[in-house]
């Protein structure tokens, strides 16, 4: 789909900006455009795979593969992104297994781990996961702006209101996104973008 290019593209410019070009902001704003639209992605995946087992063990894969060049070119001691992925698909799938009571504490617990361990995006990676997966329309659009302000005001995030605009895109755009949607990323590059980036980068950061 046009949506993996446009979600590997701008995931591109964003580390390059950050590894390269860290203090030109213009490179994290593009950057921010890449989570949700890989947000989008676990969530429409998640519930359009035939074998959620091997949609899991495939993202653990690339999160495996990922890791130390990560930590090499982008954060010695945090966790990359496909596991922040990964950890809100898992958590997506046993919340379907207990009552609304218990799925609520797994989400409240499962973003405290997240926060502590330093995965990347932390407890704002799982919400964003679960606003896509239960919110629709308009909602979905003012739930992700509220996540937005509310970690704007704790943690300073202002750079990441950028990121409602493919989330706007998504829901007011849906003429449009149809057609961006048909265009097709081969898998193969779609599952090695993130390990083969980052291990570029990981090299020519050390060249």
């Amino acid at each position: 789909m046009m949506m993996q290019w446009l979600a590997m593209l701008t995931m591109l410019v964003d580390h390059v900006g950050l590894v390269f070009y860290p203090g030109e902001e213009l490179w994290r704003i593009i950057g921010r455009i890449a989570f949700p639209l890989y947000v989008y992605a676990l969530v429409l995946g998640y519930g359009r795979t035939s074998s959620k087992r091997r949609y899991f063990i495939r993202l653990g894969v690339i999160a495996l593969v990922s890791q130390i060049p990560y930590q090499l070119s982008l954060n010695p001691e945090g966790l990359n992104v496909v596991v922040t992925l990964l950890a809100g698909g898992l958590v997506l799938y046993v919340m379907e297994k207990v009552d609304p009571a218990a799925s609520i504490l797994i989400a409240v617990i499962a973003a405290v781990l997240m926060e502590a361990l330093n995965f990347d995006y932390g407890s704002y990676g799982l919400l964003l996961i679960l606003i896509f997966r239960y919110a629709e329309g308009q909602m979905l659009a003012a739930w992700h702006l509220l996540l937005n302000v509310v970690f704007w005001y704790l943690y300073g995030w202002e750079i990441q209101m950028w990121s409602v605009l493919p989330t706007f895109l998504i829901v007011y755009g849906p003429a449009v996104w149809k057609e961006i949607e048909k265009v097709r990323v081969p898998s193969w590059v779609w599952r090695s973008f993130y390990p083969v980036h980052m291990i570029i980068l990981a090299i020519v950061q050390r060249l």
